[in-house]
C-alpha cells in the first residue's frame, strides 16, 4: 500500500473535479493507493503540515492547475517536506504537467504507484517564493489575471488569445536591465519570461532548449518592434509553432537573474502574482522530486 495526499482545487477550471473522484478514488485503490483529501482554501494553508503528518503520507498529489501546483511546491519546500509531489491538471492550463506529458490519468497512476519519479529545478524569488515553471512580467502577463473567471472556464486559453489581441494596440515596450551570472543586457520589451520547462499559458514548445533538470533556466523577451509583428508572433505562439528563431526574440539561459525596470512592474509566478521589480531569481537544482 502507498499512502497518497491528494490536494484539490475545487474550482480550478470548469470546476469539475469534483465530479471525478469517484473514479479517481476507485482507480487509486486498484492499484493499491490509500488516498487521504485535503481541499483546498485559497490563501490558507495553515493546517497543510498536520494534513501530510497525521495522513503519514508517502506522497503527494496536486489536481488543479498551474496555481494550485505553484501552491503545493511552496507549501512543501516551506514546511521542509521532502515527499515527491504528483500532478492531475484539471485548471485551465496545465503547463507543467503538458511539459511531463501527462495526459492519461491510468498510466499515471500506474507510476505513482510504482513509484517512479524525477528530480526537477525549482526558481526562486528574492529569497522566499518558489516557482517551478515560470516567472514573468510585463505587458501580456496582467492578462493571465485580468481574463474573467467565467470566460476562461468556457474558452480555455482562447480567452487569454482574445485578451492579447485586443490589448496588442495598446502595448508599449518597457525598458528592462538584466544581470545573468553577472553579464549584464538591457532592452527595450513588451514582456520577459524566465522558464523552467518549454510550456507557457498553454503554448507549447515556447522554449524548446529548455530542460527542466539542467540546473539553469531561460529567459526569453519580446523586444520592442510594431503592432503587425507582434501579432503574428502571437499568432504563430498561440498555434503552437513555438518561438521563432528572429531578431525580436532575446534569449539566454543562466542559474541566476537579477531583472530590473524604471517603470512599476509586478512580477507572476506560475500564473500567480508575485513581487515588485527588481527581482533576483536563483536556480535550486533538482530541488523538488516529481512522479513521471
Amino acid at each position: 500500500m502507498k499512502r497518497i495526499l491528494l490536494i484539490y482545487n475545487p474550482v480550478s477550471g470548469h470546476a469539475a473535479f469534483k465530479r471525478r473522484l469517484d473514479d479517481i478514488i476507485r482507480a487509486c485503490q486498484n492499484r493499491g493507493i490509500v488516498l487521504t483529501m485535503y481541499r483546498t482554501r485559497r490563501g490558507d494553508w495553515s493546517d497543510f503540515v498536520s494534513y501530510v503528518v497525521e495522513s503519514r503520507a508517502e506522497g503527494l498529489i496536486a489536481a488543479g492547475g498551474d496555481g494550485t501546483l505553484h501552491a503545493v511546491v511552496n507549501a512543501a519546500l516551506k514546511s521542509s517536506i521532502n515527499l515527491p509531489i504528483g500532478i492531475i491538471g484539471s485548471g485551465t492550463s496545465n503547463d507543467f504537467a503538458t511539459h511531463l506529458g501527462i495526459d492519461n490519468l491510468n498510466k499515471y497512476l500506474d507510476a505513482v504507484a510504482d513509484g517512479r519519479t524525477q528530480r526537477v529545478d525549482v526558481g526562486i524569488v528574492n529569497g522566499r517564493e518558489y516557482f517551478i515553471n515560470v516567472a514573468s512580467a510585463g505587458m501580456l502577463t496582467s492578462i493571465a489575471h485580468e481574463v474573467n473567471a467565467r470566460l476562461k472556464n468556457s474558452l480555455g486559453k482562447l480567452a487569454y488569445y482574445l485578451r492579447a489581441v485586443r490589448e496588442i494596440p495598446k502595448f508599449r515596450s518597457l525598458p528592462i536591465k538584466v544581470d545573468a551570472d553577472g553579464v549584464e543586457f538591457e532592452l527595450e520589451a513588451f514582456l520577459f519570461v524566465v522558464l523552467n520547462s518549454s510550456t507557457v499559458a498553454g503554448l507549447k514548445n515556447v522554449a524548446d532548449f529548455a530542460s527542466i533538470d539542467d540546473g539553469k533556466l531561460d529567459f526569453i523577451a519580446v523586444k520592442r518592434c510594431n503592432p503587425r509583428r507582434l501579432m503574428k508572433l502571437t499568432r504563430d505562439l498561440f498555434s503552437g509553432r513555438g518561438v521563432p528563431n528572429d531578431d525580436v526574440i532575446f534569449k539566454l539561459q543562466s542559474k541566476r537573474f537579477y531583472i530590473s525596470s524604471t517603470e512599476r512592474l509586478i512580477s507572476d509566478l506560475d500564473g500567480e502574482a508575485g513581487d515588485e521589480l527588481p527581482i533576483e531569481i536563483d536556480t535550486l537544482e533538482r530541488a523538488v522530486e516529481i512522479f513521471v
